[in-house]
């Protein structure tokens, strides 16, 4: 699946903060739009940024049903 694709689904679900520090490590924090719950993922890869982020997703249905 493309990150475009995975972006999309996760966005339907969080509110996404984004933030690089001087060093080029990301930062993308997920925040619940509903709950307000969040987490953070942390790394210098954009792709496994999207990664985490759809797999949490993905868990965090699954715990719903």
């Amino acid at each position: 699946m493309r990150n475009t694709t995975k972006l999309k689904q996760v966005l339907l679900k969080y509110d996404i903060d984004l933030s690089m520090d001087d060093d080029g490590y990301m930062k993308m924090t997920l925040v619940d739009k509903v709950s307000g719950e969040s987490e953070m993922f942390a790394n210098n890869s954009y792709s496994f940024l999207i990664s985490k982020a759809y797999s949490y997703l993905l868990k965090k249905l699954k715990d719903i049903q």
